[in-house]
């Protein structure tokens, strides 16, 4: 049996991706200086902006392993790429964003 080469990346690449742009935003104001990441952002979390008015959510790095915020991703993805200042920015409506991460708690 032979072994195919996918040309997607791997989930574990595409989380390291992610990851990496949510911790490589830069320098700003509202950032640690040494580790670069957003001061009001909890350890294990990370923001997206959803929805046409860029709402900001913070999210637990727990939901990068669900199929359903992978398919998100996915989807930011495509329309967005992941090189851009903002950050993850989530092609969704808020109210089905808040309904999604709602269940995932559960």
């Amino acid at each position: 049996m032979a072994i195919r080469k996918s040309n997607k990346l791997s989930h574990a690449a595409i989380l390291k991706q992610i990851l990496k742009s949510c911790s490589s935003l830069g320098m700003k104001q509202g950032y640690d200086d040494e580790y670069h990441l957003p001061i009001d952002v909890p350890k294990g979390h990370f923001a997206v902006y959803v929805g046409e008015n860029r709402t900001r959510f913070i999210v637990p790095i727990s939901f990068l392993t669900l199929p359903e915020f992978q398919s998100l991703l996915r989807q930011a993805e495509e329309e967005f790429g992941f090189d851009h200042d903002m950050g993850i920015t989530i092609p969704c409506d808020e109210f089905v964003f808040r309904s999604l991460t709602n269940s995932m708690l559960r």
